[in-house]
């Protein structure tokens, strides 16, 4: 499945009652939750539960779809947002990962 197809798919459960803006602020508001409930799984590891790694997959899911739903409020193809970033990550790291570079990064690059 592509970026753009999972968007479509996901987007017709987008509340459409919503204006644009409102569906872009449900996102945000979306994500941190889903972040919160992702970070959750793993701050119950200090507890001496176990990773509950189909768990951790569904809140990652959920995550996703708030991310479909914030492109899709600016009329965005996640598609776009997914290849920017590579080719964001290939300019600042053309070898790979390294640590001198992230360190050092170039003046503008965000």
């Amino acid at each position: 499945m592509t970026g753009n197809e999972y968007q479509k798919l996901a987007s017709r459960t987008i509340n459409n009652n919503l204006s644009k803006s409102d569906q872009g602020r449900h996102a945000l508001h979306g994500m941190v939750g889903e972040i919160g409930e992702l970070h959750s799984i793993y701050q119950k590891r200090y507890q001496g539960h176990e990773f509950d790694v189909e768990h951790a997959k569904k809140e990652l899911g959920d995550l996703l779809w708030f991310v479909a739903e914030y492109c899709t409020s600016h009329d965005w193809e996640m598609e776009e947002i997914m290849q920017m970033n590579i080719e964001k990550l290939k300019a600042r790291f053309p070898d790979g990962f390294s640590a001198e570079k992230s360190l050092h990064r170039k003046v503008g690059d965000i």
